[in-house]
């Protein structure tokens, strides 16, 4: 292998699909979210609200995944291999806070279209930053909150600025790996089943290696041990109640589902169609 991080090639993680359409590249690993403006079936896979833990997650990935895949290898000449997530994105606020319901009038850090429809919802404004730039944001008070992963959260220093995280998932921010159909077509059948087998193998590490790690910062961020893997901090963690649980799942119907169906439509006709055949069914699963 040559491998070539994304931030020595001066690429943006949202071209990876370009890229490997145009042969840059025989295998890349794919950010979910931030390609889904190139092909917004991806997004599938994340919907706010969908996947509120990892079990859920994890069913949902497998359900929408031949999708996804069929409609990469239709348009960009990719084949999916994996899918794996970087864990639960949760609320961080530098204002006290019990429920959801509490961002109310606040304004609050997101990152895609999909989440900013559902603050909205909740009555929170929200304000796209990126990642780098959220620190000072919060530390500024251009944003009363913020939404990212407990291990990421604790590497950026934010609860140094923030005084509560609700551990309450709004997207599993999920990433896959993928391969050119040249490159795949290349191998042999038995070469082919090596390495998917290879790929499966690192996706059930990194699914059960991110629970782990979420866990693990979550305790970081409020000052708990165990902590083996970030800094402590001393954030009041917020109880999860089954309203807020209710508020998050009702995010599908009520918002992400339809927003993405009529993007996704116009681009893969049937897309969200595919995804009430496949996905819905896992979702009604208690």
């Amino acid at each position: 292998m040559d491998y070539k991080p994304i931030d020595t090639l001066g690429i943006k993680d949202t071209e990876q699909l370009r890229v490997m359409k145009a042969g840059l590249f025989d295998l890349v690993s794919l950010r979910v979210s931030q390609n889904s403006r190139d092909e917004p079936t991806l997004l599938g896979l994340d919907l706010v609200g969908a996947s509120p833990n990892y079990a859920t997650g994890r069913k949902v990935s497998k359900a929408y995944f031949d999708t996804v895949d069929a409609q990469l290898q239709k348009q960009f000449n990719v084949k999916l291999l994996a899918v794996w997530p970087f864990g639960p994105q949760i609320l961080f606020c530098k204002k006290p806070i019990s429920k959801l319901a509490d961002i109310k009038g606040m304004k609050v850090r997101v990152y895609d279209q999909n989440l900013a429809k559902f603050i909205e919802l909740v009555g929170g404004t929200p304000v796209p930053v990126s990642f780098a730039d959220t620190h000072q944001s919060l530390s500024l008070g251009v944003v009363d909150c913020a939404i990212t992963g407990p291990s990421s959260a604790n590497s950026a220093g934010w609860p140094e600025v923030t005084t509560h995280q609700l551990p309450l998932g709004f997207q599993m921010a999920l990433n896959g790996y993928a391969m050119t159909m040249k490159s795949w077509s290349a191998l042999k059948p038995d070469q082919q089943a090596k390495l998917k087998a290879a790929f499966d193998t690192l996706s059930d590490d990194i699914w059960k290696y991110s629970e782990e790690l979420f866990q693990d910062a979550l305790n970081c961020n409020a000052g708990k041990d165990p902590c083996t893997t970030g800094k402590k901090f001393k954030l009041v963690d917020v109880a999860v109640s089954p309203a807020d649980l209710e508020l998050v799942r009702s995010a599908v119907t009520k918002v992400s589902l339809p927003a993405w169906a009529e993007v996704c439509d116009k681009s893969n006709p049937g897309c969200s169609q595919k995804w009430n055949a496949t996905v819905a069914p896992v979702l009604s699963q208690k």
